[in-house]
């Protein structure tokens, strides 16, 4: 009851509209600036510098939370260009992320597949890598077709899949023919039992037989996660089978877990953090507390802990 009441607050607050405005206006306050890498491009590229230096790349996501129009949609294609221009110009060490529906997957495919087009384009030619981001389950499907048709097309794009899905295990055995960069998430969306598996031990396991299979079939893979079990299980995984650190990557959130990044860069391991950057940091910040509540506690503690 407290989890369904606090998902169903972070939800309101993430579309109101007058909120939504402020934020807009007032920058990034209510510790957005912890988590959030800034809302112009001056911002972004301060932040990521100060990864960089640290021996960190990242992979900066250009948000794009409320899609209305076409219009939205060039927005979002406009922040995408104007990432990827900097960490050219800047000569950072990036990516760029996205989401299919920021670029009008919800107005219609051709839209969103027009716009990916572009931005590939654009990315291809500036020497940039693009992942396409996991939405919910009712959007999965069509993400998971549309990222096989543009990799088909561009080396330089790859997808996120999350392991709390059923569908998962088979989405990654059909990509397999295309040598796929996949980042593996556990998964923050909250569905329906017939899809989602609902136990946590479920999920790990699942997800390290995900990473597992696709580290052994020789595909790249980002190892998007915070837990120390998944962590370790990889680095036994890839010690055993002599798997070399440039087939790999761990990846975390911008804001959390600060000194296990760090531990992890001196280890030796590629490590890549999460850089959300963009007008739409509030409705961003607000959804991601939505669709795991559990987030509000690691979130506080996080900051205390920085």
């Amino acid at each position: 009851m407290v989890e369904e009441t606090m998902r169903s607050f972070f939800t309101f607050l993430a579309h109101n509209k007058p909120l939504k405005k402020v934020a807009r206006k007032t920058g990034l306050t209510l510790g957005g600036s912890h988590f959030v890498g800034g809302q112009t491009v001056e911002g972004m590229v301060d932040q990521v510098k100060v990864f960089n230096q640290m021996g960190m790349g990242v992979t900066v996501d250009c948000l794009g939370e409320e899609i209305e129009g076409t219009g939205d949609a060039k927005e979002t294609v406009k922040l995408c260009y104007n990432a990827i221009h900097a960490i050219h110009e800047h000569q950072l060490k990036g990516q760029i992320s996205l989401k299919l529906s920021s670029v009008g997957l919800e107005l219609s495919e051709d839209i969103a597949i027009h716009n990916m087009r572009n931005i590939l384009d654009e990315a291809k030619d500036h020497d940039v890598f693009v992942t396409i981001n996991m939405e919910e389950y009712r959007n999965c499907g069509n993400i998971v077709d549309i990222f096989s048709k543009l990799r088909k097309e561009y080396d330089n794009v790859g997808i996120a899949l999350q392991a709390n899905l059923y569908r998962t295990e088979t989405d990654v055995e059909k990509l397999d023919k295309l040598s796929p960069t996949i980042r593996f998430v556990k998964g923050a969306y909250k569905e329906s039992r017939d899809v989602d598996m609902d136990d946590k031990s479920d999920v790990d396991e699942n997800y390290k037989t995900l990473v597992k299979n696709n580290l052994l079939k020789g595909n790249y893979t980002q190892v998007a996660t915070h837990d120390n079990d998944m962590i370790d299980f990889v680095k036994q995984l890839v010690a055993e089978h002599k798997i070399p650190n440039e087939q790999f990557e761990f990846q975390m959130l911008q804001g959390m877990r600060d000194e296990k990044q760090k531990e992890l860069v001196e280890e030796g391991y590629n490590v890549v953090i999460y850089v959300p950057y963009g007008p739409d940091w509030y409705t961003y910040f607000m959804k991601r507390l939505a669709e795991r509540p559990a987030n509000v506690g690691f979130t506080l503690m996080s900051m205390v802990r920085r």
